[in-house]
């Protein structure tokens, strides 16, 4: 790992923060994704089939995609005292291999009673077009 964990507290963390990366698809990824899962749809991993679709090409797997906000809560915001509890998702747009993804959390809300934190999360493409959006619930833990 050559990223450096965030360490914020429920105290440094302010309504409007935000946090954010960019990650470029490979086949790679995606095929490893597929062992992980168990997840083989042809539209995910044959050529030949997904190039017999509306898309034309093979389409990363959603819940691939959004995997990626479990490293902005745990790597970014908060980082390192993080407990994702809660994450909505809505599959806006397609991902192809070879797209470079924005992975995006802003801070909607925040309980320092409850130490718990809602962020807006988002995943564009390198042309600004949403792929996948949701919210995320996550506790700020003291430990």
């Amino acid at each position: 790992m050559n990223e450096k964990i965030c360490e914020f507290t429920i105290d440094d963390i302010t309504i409007g923060t935000k946090k954010k990366f960019n990650v470029t698809i490979s086949e790679e990824m995606v095929n490893d994704f597929a062992e992980l899962s168990g997840d083989y749809n042809p539209l995910h991993m044959s050529e030949e089939y997904a190039s017999s679709t509306s898309f034309k090409k093979r389409v990363c797997s959603g819940m691939f995609l959004s995997s990626f906000f479990s490293r902005l809560v745990g790597m970014y915001l908060p980082g390192k005292h993080a407990l994702h509890i809660s994450q909505s998702l809505n599959f806006v747009n397609p991902c192809f291999i070879g797209e470079t993804i924005t992975v995006e959390g802003k801070v909607i809300d925040k309980s320092p009673a409850t130490k718990i934190i809602k962020l807006e999360t988002t995943i564009t493409n390198e042309s600004g077009k949403r792929i996948i959006d949701g919210k995320a619930q996550v506790i700020v833990r003291d430990d």
